[in-house]
């Protein structure tokens, strides 16, 4: 079972609640957290295609 210490809880916690959309990886060695990786995604809401007029 990983040992988990307030402040690592706390910054798991403060990570979560700031991402909209993304992931959290929690790395754990020898049952204790290692590392914490985020990666947040960005959204963009969708435009029609672009189709280029027909050349004469």
């Amino acid at each position: 079972m990983a040992i988990i210490d307030s402040a690592k809880a706390n910054y798991i916690l403060s990570i979560l609640k700031g991402i909209e959309y993304g992931s959290v990886v929690i790395t754990v060695h020898d049952g204790t957290i290692t590392q914490i990786d985020k990666t947040e995604k960005t959204r963009f809401s969708q435009q029609k295609k672009y189709t280029p007029k027909e050349q004469k």
